[in-house]
């Protein structure tokens, strides 16, 4: 019999593992993250309820009748339903890393098994075993973490070599959100006077900055934008430890990413790390508590300007709609002219891309001349027109409600016969997001004729908010079947947004 179940577990754990792998690899490998996706696909619906339960009492059965153990190992190799060993929009990559984690990962489960067996009390090891991989997996992770660390340092130290040996003024962003888009008008108000590099997409960890700085960085680069990112306490502490920015900004707190930190107060501290050791502090002060971090700021030796879209505020950079025109107000310190800005941006965005590039001491009057070209980020209320005529609004790589609601207004901005929002809401909001989930289904179902709400993450939240008004709720798998859905029921005249997007590693 014990053989028969450890031919089993073989046989189940590679099926099992090319889920929760995937899951890791998508989470940016971070320990905990694939028990927290495990909790979430095997409570998601009742199949997978049902499976969970029957997995379980394999276990305790196992105890006194060997045999049930199978019960457990089958329903880890079955389950959960909907969640794709191959994936639809993330596929397995076999990296270095991955192959070092499945390593680990592999040792550990022959562990548990050996052990089982010694103490005889196999059945229900090998049954626990099967039904605790993501678990183990997250105790891999932390395991291969330190390593893979260790493996990076080369990379950082070149890139640090290079960094002192070009010697390009260092701006560093971060934010909740908006950050991407910040950095894109930087570098494009910047780079008609200096030589820019900015860190490419999302390039806003360890590895991707290094990367950027190898590669990228030539030898007459005057300025290098980095966008930074962070999960939690200290990684951007971490990050300008090597950076070293000259000048950093803090662009927007809001609810990403709250699941990790727990609250917004912990988020404002753990963004406000990017200005130890940095020159030039500059802060939207419209944001969270950000004005509190300016005032602390200016008892220390930094240099601090803030930045606003408030008209009514004594921020050092003020960027707001103009009274009479159809253009904004652009006022750097004293010195306002009202002048034609890109019509998808926002304003905080600008103010603070223009407060940096003040501080990198580009003439006022060349920094007002670039705003009305201003880039708009990849997959950010970009529009375009579809060949059957439909115009399409692609906010897939937006998750925040400042975001969402500005999606909205464009949407509501084009004249449509139809419109629709396709969204399987936004995520990693901790407490915040069903209630943040249910005030955007709210907004929009005032907005669009047609909600299509995808997947399984938000449903209820999302179903909850669209019930107060007036659109159609329809509600699919997967954006696969969304988008088929927009094709069959749109034409010339109407609109559909794409707000956020999820990767099928979701429910």
């Amino acid at each position: 019999m014990t053989i028969l179940l450890c031919l089993l577990l073989a046989a189940a754990v590679p099926i099992a593992d090319a889920r929760w792998l995937r899951v890791g690899q998508r989470e940016h490998y971070l320990a905990g993250s694939v028990s927290q996706f495990a909790r979430r696909w095997w409570t998601v619906d009742w199949r997978n309820v049902s499976l969970g339960i029957a997995a379980l009492l394999g276990l305790v059965v196992s105890i006194w009748f060997p045999l049930a153990a199978v019960v457990s190992i089958e329903a880890a190799a079955l389950g959960p339903i909907g969640l794709s060993m191959r994936g639809r929009t993330s596929r397995l990559a076999w990296t270095r890393r991955l192959k070092s984690l499945a390593s680990v990962h592999t040792l550990i489960i022959v562990t548990l098994g050996v052990l089982g067996i010694v103490l005889g009390v196999a059945a229900p090891v090998l049954a626990a075993t099967a039904i605790s991989l993501p678990l183990t997996l997250d105790v891999a992770l932390a395991l291969v973490s330190p390593i893979e660390r260790r493996a990076a340092r080369g990379f950082v130290d070149a890139a640090v070599a290079k960094l002192d040996r070009v010697g390009p003024t260092r701006v560093a962003i971060t934010g909740s959100y908006g950050k991407t888009s910040i950095k894109g008008y930087v570098r494009h108000i910047a780079d008609t006077t200096l030589a820019v590099v900015a860190s490419p997409a999302s390039f806003n960890n360890t590895g991707g900055l290094s990367r950027t700085v190898n590669e990228h960085l030539a030898p007459d680069t005057e300025v290098f934008v980095a966008e930074m990112g962070t999960y939690g306490p200290g990684e951007i502490r971490d990050l300008c430890s090597w950076v070293k920015p000259d000048i950093a900004a803090l662009c927007n707190i809001g609810p990403v990413h709250l699941e990790r930190f727990g609250s917004l107060d912990n988020v404002v501290e753990s963004k406000s790390e990017i200005f130890e050791g940095a020159s030039t502090a500059v802060l939207n002060i419209d944001a969270y508590r950000l004005g509190e971090v300016a005032d602390r700021l200016r008892g220390g030796s930094l240099k601090v300007i803030t930045a606003s879209a408030d008209p009514d505020s004594d921020a050092d950079v003020r960027v707001f709609a103009a009274t009479h025109s159809q253009g904004r107000r652009v006022c750097i310190g004293d010195d306002c002219d009202t002048v034609s800005t890109a019509p998808d941006s926002i304003d905080d965005n600008v103010a603070v891309a223009v407060a940096i590039a003040h501080a990198l001491g580009i003439a006022n009057d060349t920094i007002r001349s670039r705003l009305a070209t201003l880039p708009g980020a990849g997959h950010r209320r970009e529009r375009s027109i579809s060949p059957t005529g439909v115009t399409i609004i692609d906010d897939t790589y937006n998750s925040n409600p400042a975001g969402a609601a500005a999606a909205l207004d464009v949407l509501e901005s084009i004249p449509s016969d139809r419109r629709v929002v396709v969204t399987p809401g936004m995520v990693e909001m901790g407490p915040q997001q069903a209630a943040a989930n249910e005030e955007f289904a709210r907004h929009a179902a005032t907005v669009a004729d047609d909600i299509l709400v995808v997947g399984e993450t938000n449903r209820a939240a999302l179903h909850a908010g669209a019930s107060a008004g007036t659109a159609t709720l329809t509600q699919t798998r997967t954006r696969t079947e969304a988008v088929e859905w927009v094709r069959r029921n749109l034409g010339p005249g109407d609109a559909v947004l794409y707000e956020n997007d999820l990767p099928d590693h979701y429910p």
